[in-house]
């Protein structure tokens, strides 16, 4: 089998609702849609979704490195040899992960596809549905307690507050969701580095009551002896994301022993391949892992989803980019059920109706 040719479009989306988290606000979104083509009639299909904060690119980076970069690499050449090809990505368009994942998950969805599998059991077939958690923003606090009951309403389990502006009134926001709609699900909270190691640690003192489930990212990613700080003095596991960019940001991590767990986003990593190596770090090192993800369109859930659902120790899921999202072209690649993800049957990332 031979890539014949390559094609790509930009998708532009608004959120029907923007949100806030501890360093911007958030309204739109900008992804890169990549179909890699064959002589055999099958097409893989892949998304970038590139963010300055997360990915270090734009979408103008993104649509370079396609035309100047991946269609030479791949034309002509099987689409067979995903290390090789992500590897050399590495070197020719390097602080372009999304760009790498964009590639990296095409020719994944293409393997699958050709071995006539949904992608989940290619990878590794653990499991066949996950729980998903819901994310609130920042939000006044009779907002939070309303946009929570709404998700419950909807058979959501799993709420996801975010935080790390204002301790006091996170503090009180934790305790108020409590108080006013009960234990009946769990609850997470990432401060997205908002916190000192000092207001992290008290704002687990004061919220033990609520039972907060995983603590994410709540220091600096570039003052990871605060995570440490942290992780050693909060009874509730912590888990990096904005700090584990690279399989070598895992080992660092793990092996100092800074934080309890791991949150892989395929966009943020550059891909399944290197998703599956870092949840082998996070495995040796007696750590679960989160999947989670950017604001990308269903092409970019998909993929994140049957990652998830690959192995044993990804035993969490904060895959609700897409929900927000207006004008997303790709439906029914998967099933969203009161709180629940179940991916198709249908072969490699699902059914593609374009």
């Amino acid at each position: 089998m031979k890539i014949t040719s390559i094609e790509y479009f930009r998708l532009d989306m608004p959120l029907a609702v923007p949100y806030k988290i501890a360093y911007e606000t958030v309204n739109k979104t900008s992804n890169i849609i990549l179909k890699i083509n064959t002589n055999r009639g099958i097409t893989g299909w892949g998304c970038a979704a590139p963010d300055i904060e997360v990915t270090g690119e734009t979408p103008e980076d993104v649509i370079y490195n396609i035309e100047n970069i991946i269609i030479s690499l791949l034309k002509n050449q099987s689409p067979f040899h995903i290390a090789r090809y992500t590897h050399q990505l590495k070197t020719l368009c390097p602080n372009s992960s999304s760009t790498i994942a964009m590639v990296d998950m095409a020719l994944f969805d293409l393997m699958a596809r050709q071995a006539k599998l949904p992608l989940y059991q290619l990878l590794g077939g653990y499991r066949n549905e996950i729980p998903t958690s819901i994310t609130i923003g920042i939000l006044p606090l009779d907002d939070t307690i309303q946009e929570a009951r709404n998700f419950l309403n909807k058979g959501f389990t799993i709420l996801k507050l975010k935080g790390g502006v204002n301790l006091t009134e996170d503090i009180e926001k934790v305790m108020k969701l409590r108080e006013t709609l009960g234990n009946e699900f769990l609850l997470r909270y990432d401060a997205n580095q908002g916190y000192t190691p000092e207001e992290a640690v008290e704002f687990i003192d004061k919220t033990r009551s609520a039972k907060i489930e995983i603590l994410e990212q709540p220091t600096k990613q570039t003052k990871e002896a605060h995570l440490g700080e942290v992780t050693k003095n909060v009874h509730v596991p912590v888990m990096a994301d904005e700090s584990i960019k690279t399989l070598k940001d895992a080992f660092r991590l793990a092996s100092n022993e800074l934080i309890d767990m791991v949150n892989i986003k395929i966009m943020k990593v550059g891909g399944i391949l290197e998703s599956q190596h870092i949840n082998s770090v996070a495995k040796s090192a007696g750590m679960e892992v989160m999947v989670g993800c950017i604001d990308e369109c269903a092409i970019g859930i998909s993929a994140g989803l049957h990652f998830a659902l690959s192995k044993p120790n990804i035993e969490y899921a904060d895959l609700d980019g897409h929900l927000d999202l207006l004008d997303d072209p790709f439906t029914d690649l998967f099933e969203l059920k009161k709180g629940i993800l179940y991916p198709s049957n249908y072969y490699g990332l699902g059914k593609i109706k374009l």
